[in-house]
């Protein structure tokens, strides 16, 4: 069901995003691409949930047979188990016994191991979809006297004291909560002030809620569904609540999950899951559903901004599979991570094939919370030749991404990641990832434009801001058959034709010590789809690529991720005034302003505000050098830097 049937579909910009203040790329540490070889196995259904205690790691799911390592016989042990996480080693004493899925774990007050799912008894007395375990032995906690009665736990969140529950049930306690309810985590006692209730079940079904978060500061909630009513508001599948008081829903809806994606009789919800990142300024939603989009976000992940107000909402950016399932997310040291049924991201040009500008991640992915694009993290959810008789190569869903203190857990309805076996489950450790700090163009006020005379030469021109020093011309043997060019960092990236490539020509990169061009390479393969020939002018900021092209009067950008040199599928459109774009022949940024060539050969400046509207207001640009006998400022070959 999770597997997507798509039509055919067209993205579509949303205008009134574009004026929107661009998150900044930050740092990044990203986990190890190569999975731990100590956790151990599970056999049949899936992985859905992770804890941790001290050194033992609590895994629960729909599995009925584990084993601690490839060549060990399989015992029976149905749906929760813990192992230690240094060796792998099952253990033996912690041994609870249910008679249904786990679908959610959390460890509460006193380190007790709070269980929810589906199931009616435990250790053989009746505890209605949720109880808390005794770490040591898996035996029920007495005292704690949480049930959900009469309809399933989906997942919980917890934040100090106040554990939030979300599922499918009416009846938390004995007292009537849909869909959402808030216990006493020490003793699971119901907290009868936090009544908002999700009802309303899409195209005639029971309603439910699938995921929740608490922000960090836990004054708000993020959950999604296949509810359309919270609190006797109209929210279609997501809904934030605030905590910080009495709790009450936000006022904060987007439109963008109410029309259907495909075939909405199976896809009834398709918000799979939802975390806050960073600060909790910000949470992502991974999605199903198959094709839908631009009406709705559909098989794709979406950021949202947490302070926004007002309905209609809109993603600060949209990464779309390609009509394949997004069933987890998780956040970690401002990495994104995702898991699902995906092929593909960046990939909003085509349906169950790679498209322009797709970006291969099989079923596991990294992105950066700026811009949504793929860095360059590619595990794979594949288990190569070293997948044993039996085993499961390619399975529908990542039930769970979840952080712990020594790495990323993922657990799955597959058995290989990596290249590797790892059965239903594993980690991605901390040990042995790297830190991403992102590339920025230069932010000194003042410097040398380089601006292209001939072929292989530039001339260096010092620039203070607002006039220019005497140029000096220096042969650049490997700055040729180059086009718009950029500075970054300790690097320059320019248009370069080239005979033999898909479009005549492709984005290079070099070195740039000392203003000396070094040996260029290829930017990505994945960028072979784009005609970089065609740009005229361009300038990199805050994770995009910013250009203009001849045939075009607007000023342009697409989302470009450094690490990895990847280039977004999507061209955008800034909101500019008393510029035409078509004209520009060359561009920087500089201090703040875009300092640009033309066609008529002078050079000019004018200041670019980022989140205004409009980010260009023409009637402020000023004449900063005309056209001489010397130079002429009407080649796409310009651009600023320090060196």
């Amino acid at each position: 069901m999770l597997c997507a049937v798509a039509v055919a579909a067209a993205l579509l910009v949303p205008t009134a995003a574009s004026a929107t203040v661009p998150p900044v790329p930050e740092t990044q540490i990203l986990v190890s691409s190569d999975p731990a070889d100590e956790t151990p196995h599970a056999r049949d259904g899936e992985v859905r949930a992770f804890a941790q205690i001290g050194s033992t790691v609590y895994v629960g799911g729909t599995f009925t047979q584990i084993r601690p390592n490839p060549s060990a016989a399989w015992t029976t042990r149905r749906y929760l188990f813990g192992y230690d996480r240094a060796t792998g080693a099952i253990s033996t004493t912690f041994l609870p016994v249910l008679d249904g899925a786990v679908n959610t774990l959390i460890v509460g007050p006193n380190d007790t191991l709070i269980v929810g799912g589906a199931f009616r008894n435990a250790n053989g007395v009746s505890r209605k979809n949720l109880v808390a375990l005794d770490p040591s032995t898996g035996a029920t906690v007495g005292s704690w006297v949480g049930r959900s009665d009469g309809g399933t736990v989906r997942d919980m969140a917890l934040h100090g004291d106040r554990l939030y529950l979300a599922g499918a049930f009416n009846w938390v306690n004995g007292a009537p909560h849909a869909g959402l309810a808030r216990l006493h985590a020490g003793t699971g006692e119901i907290d009868p002030t936090f009544a908002v209730d999700a009802t309303g079940g899409r195209h005639g079904t029971s309603s439910y809620v699938w995921t929740i978060d608490v922000s960090p500061d836990g004054e708000t909630l993020v959950a999604g569904g296949n509810f359309t009513d919270v609190a006797g508001l109209s929210r279609n599948q997501m809904v934030l609540v605030d905590l910080s008081g009495s709790p009450s829903v936000l006022d904060w809806s987007t439109e963008k999950f109410v029309p259907p994606c495909n075939h909405p009789d199976v896809f009834t919800h398709y918000v799979q899951d939802v975390r806050f990142g960073g600060d909790g300024s910000w949470f992502v939603v991974g999605t199903n559903g198959g094709s839908g989009w631009p009406a709705a976000y559909c098989d794709a992940l979406v950021r949202f901004e947490t302070a926004a107000r007002g309905d209609g909402q809109l993603a600060t950016w949209a990464n779309y599979t390609g009509s394949d399932t997004i069933t987890s997310v998780e956040v970690d040291n401002n990495v994104i991570y995702l898991g699902g049924h995906f092929r593909w991201l960046n990939n909003p040009n085509d349906r169950d094939r790679a498209g322009d500008g797709a970006i291969d991640r099989l079923g596991i992915a990294a992105v950066t919370p700026a811009t949504g694009m793929p860095v360059n993290w590619n595990p794979r959810r594949s288990g190569g030749s070293s997948l044993p008789p039996g085993a499961t190569p390619w399975g529908s869903t990542v039930p769970v991404l979840w952080r712990g203190d020594d790495g990323l857990y993922f657990g799955h309805n597959s058995d290989g990641m990596g290249g590797e076996y790892h059965g239903r489950l594993g980690m991605f450790p901390r040990s042995g990832g790297r830190t991403i700090i992102p590339k920025t163009p230069s932010t000194a006020t003042s410097g040398n434009l380089y601006l292209g005379t001939g072929e292989g030469e530039l001339a260096r021109i010092p620039f203070d801001g607002t006039g220019i020093g005497a140029p000096t011309t220096v042969s650049q043997p490997n700055y040729t058959g180059a086009g718009a060019t950029w500075g970054m960092s300790d690097r320059i990236y320019w248009a370069h034709t080239v005979a033999g490539s898909p479009t005549g020509s492709r984005i290079d990169i070099s070195m740039f010590p000392g203003g000396v061009v070094g040996a260029p390479w290829k930017s990505s393969g994945y960028n072979d789809w784009f005609d970089a020939a065609e740009l005229t002018g361009a300038f990199f900021l805050d994770g995009r690529l910013h250009y203009t092209r001849a045939d075009s009067d607007d000023l342009h950008y697409r989302y470009f991720e450094t690490d990895g040199n990847y280039l977004g599928a999507t061209e955008f459109t800034l909101p500019t005034t008393g510029v035409d774009w078509s004209t520009v022949r060359g561009m920087a940024w500089v201090d703040g302003k875009i300092v640009y060539g033309n066609t008529d050969g002078n050079l000019r400046g004018v200041p670019f505000r980022p989140g205004t509207d409009p980010v260009v207001d023409g009637a402020e640009r000023v004449l900063l050098v005309a056209a001489g006998p010397e130079l002429t400022w009407s080649t796409p070959r310009l651009f600023f830097a320090v060196q």
